[in-house]
């Protein structure tokens, strides 16, 4: 287990980076990623994988909901999707090298893996294996988490000096889809925490008073959540997690 820095919890955590479309920064945006950094949050973006391997810094699967491109992201090759300009932005898809370069050490830098066996399964390793890769050079802060466990084992095991926790939830069905109920019902009560040698978790907020969250604070799990949208939200959140991450408004930084 790689203890998660402190840096991590002392500023929140811009989700997506610090975007907002209207102002021509959109979410995993260059542009929102600069903005994150000149507030003085740290960072949370996402990770899908390319056609040749390299990983995107990129949320969905589909391009259709951020860009003006249709069809799934996995069937673009990075320079394709370098060259696909996102919505409410004069920029395409960044690398996560590209982000990494950017960040340059100013900000504590959260990398969500996207799951890519579509059932929280085995079926990784590609991803994870181009982002192990990536941040191998890295001397920033940087911590990696995933809703797939799998994923989070791979990790270990690519790049057991790094800190890695997982993103954990309700799993209502609602919410769920695509997920069966037995994985559901399993994923729910994070069982997966110790297996992985997670340091953390970032958990659903509306679900932050669920007995197994207690526990794995007591245990020395440091405590994460998303996703908080009003400073109302996050003075609940903090009465259980450690560190808040946050869209929509300009959180406070503790301390400044």
């Amino acid at each position: 287990m790689i203890a998660l820095p402190e840096v991590f919890l002392a500023r929140p955590l811009a989700h997506r980076a610090y975007h907002d479309a209207k102002a021509g920064r959109p979410e995993n945006s260059r542009a929102a990623v600069q903005a994150a950094i000149d507030a003085g949050y740290g960072i949370e973006i996402d990770v899908q994988l390319s056609a040749d391997g390299c990983a995107m810094v990129f949320h969905d699967y589909e391009l259709g909901r951020l860009t003006h491109e249709k069809g799934p992201i996995r069937q673009r090759t990075a320079r394709e999707l370098a060259d696909i300009p996102l919505r409410h932005a004069g920029e395409g898809i960044p690398t996560l090298e590209e982000v990494l370069d950017l960040v340059a050490d100013q900000a504590p830098l959260l990398i969500e893996i996207k799951d890519q066996d579509g059932a929280m399964g085995p079926n990784v390793g590609p991803l994870e294996e181009a982002v192990a890769e990536t941040i191998r050079p890295y001397d920033g802060p940087v911590a990696v988490m995933s809703f797939n466990p799998h994923s989070v084992r791979e990790m270990a095991r690519l790049a057991p000096n790094i800190p890695r926790g997982l993103t954990t939830s309700a799993y209502a069905a609602r919410d769920w889809p695509l997920l069966s109920a037995p994985v559901r019902d399993r994923l729910r009560e994070i069982p997966d925490y110790e297996s992985t040698g997670a340091s953390f978790i970032s958990h659903e907020a509306a679900d932050l008073p669920r007995p197994r969250v207690a526990e794995l604070k007591t245990q020395g799990a440091r405590i994460l959540c998303w996703t908080i949208r009003s400073p109302e939200q996050e003075k609940d959140a903090r009465r259980v997690a450690e560190n808040i991450t946050f869209e929509g408004y300009a959180a406070k930084i503790p301390g400044a």
